[in-house]
């Protein structure tokens, strides 16, 4: 996984780039009409209900906007809110608030709606040993705060990006001409270039998961779209050779079941690819 200094770092790229896209060479509604010398306070209103997120990336693009500005936090990431709560109070120069406002709820729209269904997922595997994975299909550009607003909803992260983990899919697989030449090329290519990187095979059947035992040194085994039945031979064969994840086609009917398979993880794209913004307005007081 990333660092955190290189975490932190996706965050400022995500802030500075977006408000380069929204702002440009000026805010000229608000230039135009409040003097630069006007303070104001705004509330952030929620008009839907779920998981809350984005509060602390919210304070990050108000000091990033304007350092003098105060953000007064009533209800924080991962709490559960309603329609009407008040999220926080802001204060300071009107003219910064209102340069900040749409990157302030765009971001948090997006990350509440993810940490919404992930603690709907979290709360579907309460009671089981298996945990909710995200996977890379993210925004392209804001991939940091979604995988954050996973975390918020009390999922887990998979690899960040393809720099930080190798994960052996089947393209990669029928590329390389097999799981065993596959894993055989990846292994010295860690020991070529120095590299201490956790691998992760996909699976698509039970004769390539025996493969992928026999080559050995795998972290975890990607079991995707298996059926529930196939899906309890694996991880009957694999036991504590390699860590279990279920993939493919998961969704709020079908994921308990794959829990109670027995595998440690299922990893879904949902969690961010298919979500719908919560509702949430900035309006001054």
């Amino acid at each position: 996984m990333i660092s955190e200094a290189q975490f932190q770092k996706e965050l400022e790229l995500i802030i500075s780039n977006a408000i380069r896209e929204d702002v440009g060479d000026g805010d000229h509604s608000s230039l135009a009409c409040i003097p630069a010398s006007a303070q104001g306070r705004a509330k952030l209103l929620v008009k839907d209900e779920g998981i809350i997120a984005g509060v602390e990336f919210a304070k990050m693009i108000f000091h990033y906007v304007d350092q003098n500005m105060k953000v007064e936090t009533f209800i924080h990431d991962g709490e559960r809110v309603k329609h009407g709560d008040v999220v926080f109070h802001v204060s300071g120069s009107s003219q910064s608030i209102l340069k900040a406002e749409r990157l302030v709820l765009n971001s948090m729209q997006r990350m509440s709606a993810i940490a919404t269904k992930t603690k709907m997922f979290v709360d579907l595997l309460e009671g089981t040993q298996t945990k909710i994975l995200d996977t890379r299909k993210t925004t392209p550009g804001i991939r940091a705060i979604e995988k954050w607003a996973v975390k918020i909803g009390g999922g887990e992260n998979h690899r960040f990006a393809l720099y930080d983990m190798i994960m052996l899919k089947d393209n990669h697989i029928d590329f390389a001409g097999g799981i065993p030449q596959a894993i055989v090329k990846t292994k010295q290519y860690l020991i070529d270039n120095n590299k201490d990187l956790k691998i992760i095979v996909e699976a698509r059947n039970l004769v390539e998961v025996q493969q992928i035992l026999d080559a050995g040194g795998v972290y975890r085994i990607l079991l995707d779209n298996f059926d529930y039945e196939t899906t309890k031979k694996a991880v009957a064969m694999i036991g504590n050779q390699s860590l279990t994840e279920s993939s493919g086609n998961i969704n709020e009917t079908t994921i308990r079941h794959y829990a109670e398979c027995g595998v440690n993880y299922i990893s879904s794209g949902a969690l961010t690819h298919s979500v719908y913004n919560m509702d949430l307005s900035l309006k001054a007081m």
